[in-house]
């Protein structure tokens, strides 16, 4: 494991030690990782740094220093505060398709508030334990399905790809904007001029602008997916 990892493994699991010299901590990781957010949600990932991050809290950036080596383990903090732990739900559902299904609501929920974590969760990178819990929730929804622990990782990865391919394209259009309405629209005005290039696109075009509302892709997706996972478990339990 390389030095940074397993710095942010360090300031992610612990312990977490207290600096040996210096002046007596005033700060705290949680303190620092909500300041942090704080910038990513109101400018964007780009824009946070160590020097914004250390102005905002009032101290020296070279006294940031002492807490966080660098912007890479500050990201992993803000992920895993921004994330959170899975919350705990008020009614519990038995069935693996109402708890994967409330799963992904939820996650799309935390992206939607926090739309830099799709920049900052890309690639493989150390989770912490409140980012995990969400992993865990969704792989454990799954026990008793017959399905291998390989399917069910897989399909925890499938839902959350769906999630994140959604929430990218609303956040494309803006706070205000309808991803599928601007789609249809662009397409539509193309199909006006090419139409009879593509005649099944225009007919399917006719009938989305008729039914298509904010969220249709969103359910049309999650609900496919799902779908998929319960003929495979059926398959499994014969």
């Amino acid at each position: 494991m390389g030095d940074e990892r397993a710095e942010a493994v360090r300031l992610l699991w612990g312990p977490h030690s207290k600096p040996a010299r210096g002046p007596r901590p005033t700060l705290d990781l949680d303190r620092i990782a909500r300041a942090g957010i704080e910038i990513a949600d109101s400018e964007g990932l780009a824009d946070v740094s160590m020097q914004r991050v250390a102005a905002r809290l009032g101290v020296t950036k070279m006294a940031l220093y002492r807490y966080v080596p660098g912007k890479a383990e500050l990201v992993a903090l803000m992920v895993d505060a921004a994330i959170g732990p899975y919350p705990q739900v008020r009614v519990r559902h038995s069935g693996w398709r109402e708890q994967l299904e409330e799963w992904a609501r939820e996650l799309i929920h935390a992206f939607r508030q926090h739309l830099w974590a799709l920049d900052a969760t890309v690639g493989p990178r150390i989770m912490g334990p409140a980012e995990l819990s969400w992993l865990e929730r969704a792989v454990s929804a799954l026990d008793g399905t017959k399905l291998s622990g390989a399917e069910r990782m897989d399909a925890a990865v499938l839902l959350v790809g769906h999630v994140r391919g959604i929430t990218q394209q609303a956040r494309a259009t803006g706070p205000a904007g309808n991803p599928e309405a601007q789609l249809g629209s662009i397409l539509g005005d193309l199909m006006q001029a090419h139409g009879e290039r593509f005649p099944a696109l225009t007919a399917a075009l006719t009938s989305a602008a008729q039914s298509h509302g904010q969220d249709q892709a969103w359910e049309f997706g999650l609900q496919r997916i799902l779908d998929g996972l319960a003929v495979l478990i059926d398959e499994r339990a014969r």
